[in-house]
């Protein structure tokens, strides 16, 4: 497997490149946030790949960064969601926002990126839940300030409330409160939203 290519970028023609490594030219498609932070042609570049091989094709894709790359594969995973699919996720958002999409189970925020309809951002959403980077799924802002918020916010879960609606219900309590007291609270907010 090609885990990484270092050469000379020849050409770009969105979203292949292609990169000179000592005399042999290989074709890499990458995605738009990688495309951003490529130097000139006639540069060296370095990208981290994913050799694909089908029974029709070859190809390699490069990205920026590792946590690109890891997305991408865990991507390709889900059924329904070919290589093309996966490169246009990762070029209509960051791969933090598309962790904070899933976490926060935001089929909508997915549905905006084109080729991207209801049943296959509802897909994502389900099998992608947990299998991205969790430091990237919720903005600092948002994560329990102390335990008892993080028991809360568990109980909440525990309860059948989905990642967002327990998110919401824990902005609203007051960080001192205790835990019996902030499922109470919870709750009241949750059964007038």
């Amino acid at each position: 497997m090609i885990g990484r290519i270092q050469g000379i970028l020849v050409s770009v023609h969105p979203p292949r490149l292609l990169v000179d490594c000592q005399g042999i030219g290989y074709e890499v498609d990458v995605p738009m946030s990688t495309l951003y932070q490529l130097p000139a042609a006639g540069q060296k570049v370095t990208l981290l790949t994913h050799f694909q091989v089908r029974e029709d094709a070859q190809q390699l894709f490069g990205f920026a960064t590792e946590t690109e790359r890891e997305a991408f594969r865990q991507l390709i995973k889900i059924s329904g969601v070919g290589s093309r699919t996966a490169l246009a996720v990762l070029s209509g958002m960051s791969v933090n926002e598309l962790a904070q999409a899933i976490t926060l189970q935001e089929a909508g925020r997915l549905t905006q990126i084109p080729g991207i309809g209801k049943k296959t951002a509802e897909r994502l959403c389900l099998e992608l839940k947990g299998k991205l980077a969790p430091d990237l799924g919720i903005p600092a802002g948002k994560l329990p300030t102390t335990d008892a918020h993080s028991e809360v916010l568990q109980a909440l879960l525990a309860l059948g409330y989905s990642e967002k609606e327990a998110l919401l219900a824990l902005k609203q309590i007051p960080s001192d409160t205790n835990v019996s007291d902030g499922i109470r609270l919870g709750l009241k907010y949750l059964s007038k939203a």
